[in-house]
């Protein structure tokens, strides 16, 4: 029987798009024998594994729009523009607002790995789902914490930055860790190659402070397109299918507007249905 995994490379708000494939899935009763999870994408494979239907939904739609969740009132304060400790802890905790349902995130045999960025080596960091406690998500803010915009997230001493940087889209990985059924959720449009040009900046910023991550943040345009071509090289020998979505409906990274939001949900929610094909292939 083949081993599957899903791959979700989040990319912000239009990780919204995962979200609703995975809300999908869990309507079709579809799971996966490994998730792997990268920024934003974390996140919604949390609400995924522990089966919390339209949960990552409501983070975009909803909590999104408070100051305290992304602002830049939050980046003037503590030079995070998303706050990440708002996000996957006061929000998500067992006292939170929409807690994590952690008994069944942690009962449900799923493997999990979410993908950081090691700030001082430029090194990806995979971490496990032995990583994620009670009222401890913080792999995840690790792995979302985009360089400039915020801070690095630092665990156990490391300070780490965006997976999306180092290893944007571990497919070889989920084949080297022996996986021969692989789902790829991208969240940019499957043909159009990633540019350079607005990781410049931000990666002239970096360098004064953590040099290995800038490299990587200024060549993240090459390891991302590389890893399209792979995945796609993949889903030509049949082992991995790539869910893309069609237009990004004038989402980015850190902006949004709800009905753009809305219909990039839906999007991936359609995108869903060739899944249980491939799987059963």
């Amino acid at each position: 029987m083949a081993k599957t995994a899903l791959i979700d490379v989040g990319g912000g708000y239009r990780a919204i798009f995962g979200a609703g494939v995975m809300d999908r899935l869990m309507e079709m009763h579809i799971d996966f024998d490994h998730c792997y999870g990268v920024s934003a994408g974390s996140a919604n494979m949390v609400g995924y594994i522990a089966r919390q239907p339209y949960r990552s939904h409501k983070f975009y739609t909803e909590y999104a729009n408070r100051k305290e969740y992304a602002s830049v009132q939050n980046f003037r304060k503590n030079h995070n523009f998303v706050a990440l400790d708002y996000v996957y802890g006061t929000l998500s905790n067992h006292d939170g607002e929409y807690p994590v349902d952690f008994e069944a995130f942690e009962a449900n045999p799923t493997g999990f790995t979410v993908v950081a960025c090691n700030a001082e080596t430029g090194q990806p960091k995979y971490f496990d789902k032995s990583d994620v406690h009670f009222d401890d998500f913080d792999i995840m803010k690790a792995s979302s914490a985009v360089p400039v915009a915020c801070e690095p997230y630092v665990i156990d001493g490391v300070p780490y930055f965006d997976g999306g940087i180092a290893d944007p889209i571990p497919m070889q990985k989920a084949i080297d860790d022996g996986y021969d059924r692989v789902v790829v959720i991208l969240t940019r449009l499957k043909d159009v190659l990633r540019e350079q040009k607005k990781d410049i900046m931000p990666s002239r910023i970096l360098e004064r402070t953590y040099p290995a991550a800038a490299d990587r943040l200024l060549n993240r345009y090459q390891t991302y397109n590389d890893e399209v071509a792979l995945a796609k090289r993949y889903e030509q020998e049949g082992k991995a299918l790539i869910i893309a979505p069609e237009s990004l409906y004038g989402l980015s990274t850190l902006t949004k507007k709800f009905e753009g939001l809305e219909r990039m949900y839906r999007a991936g929610y359609a995108a869903a249905e060739a899944i249980p094909a491939f799987l059963e292939s």
